[in-house]
């Protein structure tokens, strides 16, 4: 089983507008309503990947009701705390002509410290029968930027393997309490190591820097496919995965699908090599559907021959 954890859920309501020009009025020609952040968009598509998963977090207000109704309507199980203030909502407008994305986010919740607690000690008991629990998201108003590390560190020592994707000072912290994984996108990778990746050595070095803070394993997303560093065999190996040329519907979520897979992946025993070429050609698959974490699990297996995956070799220094 799988846990996800999203402390900043939202209702993500997208509209289809073909043409879209900012100050002109517009008919949506497609509405799209779901249960949104990013430890419950790994939740959906873990459940589309027939792997056993549970989305917790916090939910609060009648957006809250609706984001757990929203979840139970997809058949996914959750156990949510209910928070006292109103969970946030965002709202996006998808431009099929321009393959344009614009997002609005509202400020999430403000969340008493009664509230965690409440939080961890559901945690403490979802954990129990976990292989994997995933932080992932944004923290709400209210939330020490330390509440991942230590969420780590307690569920490590309770033996249970840890994910984290976040961003800013909370990923940096979360990294230096040594989780399983950590899958930052390339702008929070190089918010935490201090400087752009352009360079395929820049995002080596990226890689390292970020093992060397903490995480046994590490992504580095992209559109473009994924760079990774896994210590398998008792060895440390990197590795650059080149997604299938698709075309494109929305990228929103990719990076929530590909970590799905990944783990789903992992827990099937499959190599890190094998993993990261199913992970990345279910990234490339989330983007030809509209709503972050729908995906068609059989088109995995079409564009896993395209991902072309490459080993790559750090270059000792003279």
């Amino acid at each position: 089983m799988i846990v996800t954890v999203t402390l900043n859920a939202a209702l993500d309501r997208t509209l289809t507008v073909p043409s879209f020009q900012r100050g002109h009025r517009h008919r949506a020609s497609q509405v799209l309503t779901l249960a949104g952040g990013k430890g419950i968009n790994v939740a959906r598509a873990l459940k589309r990947l027939d792997v056993p998963v549970v989305a917790t977090g916090l939910a609060g207000g009648r957006t809250g009701t609706r984001i757990v109704e929203e979840l139970t309507a997809e058949s996914i199980l959750n156990d949510f705390v209910r928070i006292g203030e109103e969970s946030r909502a965002s709202t996006a407008v998808v431009d099929p002509m321009e393959n344009s994305y614009t997002e609005i986010n509202e400020w999430g919740p403000l969340v008493s410290a009664v509230e965690l607690e409440t939080l961890r000690e559901k945690l403490h008991y979802l954990s129990r029968g976990a292989d994997f629990v995933v932080f992932a998201g944004t923290l709400p108003r209210g939330v020490a930027e330390s509440f991942y590390a230590d969420a780590i560190r307690d569920l490590s020592r309770r033996g249970v393997k840890v994910v984290l994707d976040t961003e800013g000072e909370p990923l940096r912290l979360g990294t230096e309490a040594e989780p399983h994984l950590v899958s930052p996108n390339q702008r929070e990778a190089e918010h935490v190591v201090g400087q752009e990746l352009e360079e395929e050595e820049d995002f080596l070095m990226a890689l390292d820097r970020l093992a060397e803070l903490g995480a046994r394993n590490v992504h580095i997303t992209l559109e473009s496919g994924c760079f990774g560093l896994f210590r398998e065999e008792r060895r440390v190996r990197r590795y650059r995965a080149l997604a299938p040329a698709v075309e494109p519907v929305s990228s929103v979520g990719a990076g929530d699908v590909l970590l799905a897979q990944f783990i789903t992946a992992q827990l099937a025993g499959k190599s890190a090599e094998e993993a990261l070429r199913l992970a990345v050609a279910a990234g490339a698959a989330s983007t030809l559907e509209i709503g972050a974490g729908r995906f068609d699990p059989r088109d995995v297996g079409r564009f896993a021959s395209g991902v072309e995956v490459q080993e790559l070799h750090r270059i000792a220094a003279a």
